[in-house]
């Protein structure tokens, strides 16, 4: 059995949660629960949607960062296509900015809604909103890569 489509298939699948998570999040959930809900119901629905997502991420990232290393390294690291090699830079900078949305600002809504500091939870999910928003453009810009630019 030939390991290369498994490691494909859990490196697109993880890609389709995480990315797709954004989409829907930051695209779909994000402007219906701000036009309906006051900060005292918002800032907890979006922890709690958080708390469930961000941990799904976690796994996505680890399954990423391997299949996508064993895969290169299957290939020999030198001899991979460019666009691997550009992707792969890509998804370490989406991880380093996953990295600070989880430890400062997902850390500062959580506080804030066990506070009810209202004001603190909307600024603290204005940076993951804006963080996320660069995060979900660099994915698809990722996905352009993978798909886009198997010439390079």
């Amino acid at each position: 059995m030939e390991l290369r489509p498994w490691l494909l298939y859990l490196h697109v699948a993880s890609v389709v949660v995480w990315v797709g998570g954004m989409f829907f999040a930051y695209v779909c959930l994000r402007p219906v629960a701000a036009a309906q809900l006051h900060p005292p119901l918002r800032l907890p629905l979006w922890r709690g949607v958080f708390d469930l997502f961000l941990n799904w991420v976690w796994v996505a990232i680890a399954l990423i960062l391997s299949s996508g290393l064993a895969m290169m390294l299957q290939t020999g690291f030198k001899s991979a296509p460019l666009n691997w090699h550009v992707m792969f830079v890509l998804g370490l900078l989406m991880m380093l900015i996953f990295a600070l949305v989880f430890f400062v600002p997902y850390r500062m809504l959580g506080r804030a809604c066990d506070t009810q500091d209202w004001p603190a939870g909307a600024a603290a999910l204005g940076q993951i909103r804006k963080l996320v928003g660069l995060n979900l453009t660099l994915g698809l810009l990722n996905i352009g890569v993978a798909t886009l630019g198997r010439g390079m």
